[in-house]
């Protein structure tokens, strides 16, 4: 074998060691999942976990074992403006989780990550009052995204995981002090990419 081709499959062994790398898998059972996959929320350690669908269907909702996971729905609804100012957050790109204790939360990207505050579950409870399609939030796995950074008006009810997908954009665009030139326009994609879906 010639020095070119060692070198040759040397370098395609590394990159196939690099895309291996990168392949998602389940965080159950470590099968490769697809690009599009489901996602159980971890009532123990309060997070998100990338699963296969086998095992979203064999562990969610009080399946095998303990009811710890929850599956992450897939629902998405646009909603006319809603007025979040009642809820004492002074952040215009926040989103709100009610929890199955009774507590609100609400996070909002910055470039360390989220930040979260607890609301007023009083407050909360007399927005979805008003706003009936709040009051029907699955606890813990879906959350009222708003966005009203640069004049935008963007209300949706959204899965968790799309709200931890634009914290990690947020983190990952975010140059110096004020955001730089990349963030918010990586927002403003991030939000016409949403799409309504049952």
């Amino acid at each position: 074998m010639t020095a070119d081709g060692a070198l040759a499959r040397l370098i395609r062994s590394a990159a196939d060691r690099a895309a291996e790398a990168d392949t998602e898998v389940c965080e159950l059972c470590a099968a490769r999942v697809a690009e599009e996959h489901p996602h159980l929320y971890d009532t123990g350690a309060g997070q998100v976990r990338c699963v296969c669908r086998p095992c979203s269907v064999l562990f969610a909702d009080g399946g095998v074992g303990e009811a710890r996971y929850r599956l992450v729905p897939r629902r998405r609804l646009r909603l006319p403006p809603v007025d979040t100012g009642v809820l004492g957050v002074p952040v215009g790109l926040v989103f709100f989780v009610p929890r199955s204790d009774g507590r609100v939360t609400a996070q909002g990207p910055s470039p360390a990550g989220a930040m979260a505050w607890e609301v007023d579950a009083a407050a909360w409870q007399r927005l979805a009052a008003a706003v009936p399609q709040l009051a029907g939030l699955t606890p813990d796995v879906e959350a009222l995204l708003v966005n009203t950074v640069r004049g935008l008006e963007e209300h949706w009810i959204v899965p968790v995981d799309d709200c931890y997908r634009m914290i990690a954009l947020v983190r990952r665009e975010w140059r110096g002090l004020s955001g730089g030139g990349r963030v918010w326009p990586a927002v403003e994609q991030f939000f016409g990419e949403l799409t309504e879906r049952s």
